[in-house]
């Protein structure tokens, strides 16, 4: 008996052994007809194992970049499309430029102190004053997530202000937060209503 182990490494093993032979097989066919015609049988094949993915953009395009990497680039065929060349494969992508953005605190995130300066520009309102509302609801949210223990009011007023740079203050007798233990208890009624549709 012949051990999977001591066969050669798959170059994509979602496709198997026997698919990856049949690419083998395709590669060592002399006539140039009967291999395009055996190379678009495997491509049926292989979109018949991943049905579900067939509504993805490309799909056929993919299946033929899996096609030239299974053979090793050596399957001498005219593409229906232009697959993939072996030198980018293997290629680094460009590094990605992150604009530099120091959080103040992590608990609360990026995003959460940009929406602050940007609730610092609103015209004075009502759309002004929900939205604060909204956002020091959602702060003390962010910061159950992280500590469990209860918050004080004070403490999230405190942070606001300090992240809207003096122009957001609030103060515990004429704005009330909901309390932290709605909070935790609606997070905890969210994750087990999620894990029941999980079931």
């Amino acid at each position: 008996m012949k051990y999977n182990t001591k066969q050669k490494a798959l170059r994509l093993p979602e496709y198997g052994r026997n698919l990856q032979n049949m690419v083998d097989y395709c590669v060592a066919i002399e006539d140039v007809k009967e291999r395009k015609r055996c190379a678009n049988t495997i491509i049926n094949i292989m979109g018949n194992m991943f049905p579900h993915l067939r509504d993805v953009n490309d799909f056929k395009h993919i299946l033929w970049d899996h096609l030239a990497i299974m053979s090793d680039f050596k399957l001498d065929i005219e593409y229906p499309y232009e697959v993939i060349k072996k030198e980018d494969l293997y290629s680094r992508p460009p590094r990605m430029f992150y604009k530099p953005f120091r959080i103040s605190y992590k608990h609360y995130g990026r995003y959460l102190e940009e929406m602050i300066r940007k609730a610092t520009e609103y015209r004075e309102g009502e759309e002004k004053v929900l939205l604060i509302k909204l956002l020091a609801n959602h702060m003390k949210k962010s910061f159950l997530t992280w500590n469990k223990e209860i918050v004080d009011d004070r403490k999230i007023f405190k942070d606001l202000d300090e992240l809207s740079r003096g122009f957001i203050r609030l103060d515990e007798n004429s704005h009330k937060l909901k309390e932290s233990k709605d909070i935790l208890m609606n997070k905890n009624k969210n994750l087990s209503r999620r894990m029941k549709n999980e079931k």
